[in-house]
């Protein structure tokens, strides 16, 4: 398995992955694109999961995050169904961490679904601590979203 940077060429496999996948954020296409154009957001990362098996590259999962200096907010993440529970979300979010350290910034924030528990449950592995909630959130069901945080240093 190997992490990557993204590439515009990644779009449409990451919005059909995250079209099948209820728990990730749903962004459009062109919320996709946008991280690729000159008018995108500032320091963005997309990072790419993919495992080659019999000379075919699969794509696995990717990770959008935005750096506001001095930390990162995790923007979406998403695993393929059939990849779920092999580490993936873990070596994502360890690439992040990665990229973080070396931009010299103290922490990488959250927000998910209160109901999402196999998310929460990884964010906490991987040391997130839950810093607050807020209040009916989320639409489409209505929910509430917990804050997390991770401290770098």
């Amino acid at each position: 398995m190997k992490i990557r940077a993204a590439t515009p060429d990644d779009v449409d496999w990451m919005t059909s992955l995250a079209a099948v996948s209820p728990s990730a954020a749903q962004w459009s296409r062109d919320q996709y694109q946008r991280l690729f154009s000159a008018d995108g957001p500032a320091h963005s990362l997309a990072l790419v999961s993919e495992d080659e098996i019999s000379s075919v590259i699969s794509l696995s999962g990717f990770l959008v995050a935005c750096h506001l200096a001095p930390d990162w907010e995790l923007e979406n993440i998403v695993v393929a169904p059939a990849a779920q529970r092999r580490g993936i979300g873990k070596r994502l979010l360890a690439s992040l961490f990665a990229v973080a350290r070396e931009t010299n910034s103290q922490t990488v924030f959250l927000e998910v679904r209160e109901s999402n528990a196999p998310a929460r449950c990884l964010y906490e592995n991987a040391g997130f601590q839950q810093q607050g909630r807020r209040k009916s959130y989320y639409s489409n069901p209505i929910e509430d979203a917990i804050l997390y945080r991770h401290d770098l240093r």
